[in-house]
């Protein structure tokens, strides 16, 4: 992608997708500029060279925001911005920020959820076969979240948009081959994140999962076929696929396992079952994560999370799991009526957190990271949860998967059942979605 346009001035014929479409893809200005004339909603957003102009743009739009560098790939600095106070240091921390290399500042939407869209374009037709709904919610790289195929919590009206909205969007950048678009919806509204004119990390999922070929679609039209040549049709199917990151931490016990903007996995696994829970169950084994299905979770999480944190709290403690709560997390699950047992801090009093984790009484983590609103820094949870292999989540959405995941597996009269691949395409059935 990046060598693409020196590629072309030397003569050579790129196939596919014109270069400058995706030129125009990776400019956020053209590319919002594009967004505006389809009346297509984006989080606001501005760029900023300077400390005074990144301050500007921030009352303008209101925190919280997303920063990144404009000169970097791949997530690369990018970070979640709370207050004024951040933002300063991230602009001070920022290596190299002049007029032609500024940091691009976006509205963060807060508690909103992620979806994205692969899809097939030949320049005037355009096909998406399933939207895919990112398990943890808006903030952490689209690498790094899980997500679900089909979808299980966007509503009817949104997943329309979004097929809607991929179909404009590929037409109007006229892709010839494959397209990635990311949406949040957020209040009630689709807004679209980012498109890249390419194949993603998620086309092998989709492939999979819908069975079609989506790489050797895409490079027949790549050399010039048609996509009404191809009798494609978007149809239903009754079983769930479940990607589910692959992260390198258990490699490197001092770095702090928190999951954010930039990305960190260095792989993926796809679980395969009738049942989304149990979907994920396999997803997470594969991924070395075996959820437990008795003992003790151990739950503590910040501040911004509390108010979400009962209804993950209950559905553990009526599958049988003792809870053990930091006493912050505590106090809301008593108000709950959610009995607990009170896990003590490393800076409070022993037995502690760690003491737990050695000895064997905790079995599962939830734990969402304090940050820099907390006097303490609580990553040393997250480190020995690597450490002794114990199943760790660091969003409340991730956490509510793991339930339902360990329900699924409690309710099934065996481990769980194994279907070759071939079998689920066979029962795919033939008729194809309504649009």
């Amino acid at each position: 992608m990046n060598i693409a346009r020196q590629l072309e001035q030397s003569g050579v014929k790129i196939l596919g997708t014109s270069v400058d479409t995706i030129d125009l893809a990776e400019d956020r200005d053209r590319f919002r500029k594009m967004m505006e004339k389809l009346n297509i909603p984006m989080p606001a957003s501005g760029m900023a060279s300077t400390e005074k102009e990144a301050i500007k743009i921030a009352e303008k739009i209101g925190y919280p925001l997303m920063v990144r560098p404009s000169y970097v790939l791949g997530g690369r600095g990018m970070e979640i911005v709370y207050d004024e106070e951040m933002l300063k240091e991230y602009v001070k921390a920022a290596v190299g920020i002049t007029p032609e290399r500024p940091i691009l500042i976006d509205k963060f939407l807060e508690n909103a959820v992620e979806a994205e869209a692969d899809a097939l374009s030949d320049g005037i037709d355009t096909f998406v076969p399933v939207v895919m709904e990112h398990i943890e919610q808006a903030g952490i790289h689209s690498g790094d979240s899980a997500c679900v195929i089909p979808p299980i919590g966007i509503p009817h009206k949104h997943l329309e948009t979004i097929y809607h909205y991929t179909e404009r969007i590929a037409r109007e950048l006229n892709v010839v081959g494959l397209i990635n678009v990311q949406y949040a919806i957020c209040n009630d509204t689709v807004y679209v994140l980012e498109a890249n004119p390419r194949a993603s990390r998620t086309v092998p999922l989709v492939s999979k999962v819908c069975n079609i070929p989506m790489a050797k679609i895409a490079t027949k039209i790549a050399i010039g076929k048609k996509l009404k040549e191809m009798n494609l049709a978007r149809r239903r199917f009754s079983h769930f696929g479940v990607k589910e990151a692959v992260f390198p931490f258990n490699m490197f016990p001092e770095v702090d396992p928190v999951l954010g903007p930039e990305m960190r996995s260095t792989g993926e696994v796809l679980g395969m079952a009738d049942t989304f829970g149990t979907a994920f169950y396999k997803a997470e084994e594969a991924a070395n994560q075996r959820l437990p299905l008795k003992g003790a979770v151990l739950i503590t999480v910040s501040d911004r999370e509390k108010q979400f944190v009962s209804s993950v709290a209950k559905k553990f403690y009526e599958m049988g799991f003792k809870i053990y709560a930091t006493k912050g997390t505590g106090e809301v699950l008593k108000k709950a009526d959610i009995p607990y047992e009170i896990a003590w801090k490393i800076h409070e009093q022993r037995p502690n957190i760690v003491d737990l984790i050695k000895n064997g009484q905790i079995q599962v983590i939830i734990n969402t990271p304090a940050g820099k609103q907390s006097q303490y820094d609580d990553s040393y949870i997250r480190k020995n949860a690597i450490k002794y292999k114990i199943p760790y989540m660091t969003t409340i959405a991730a956490a509510h998967a793991a339930a339902k995941g360990i329900e699924a597996m409690m309710k099934s009269s065996s481990r769980y059942e194994v279907k070759s691949l071939q079998q689920y395409h066979r029962e795919i059935l033939e008729s194809p979605v309504d649009s």
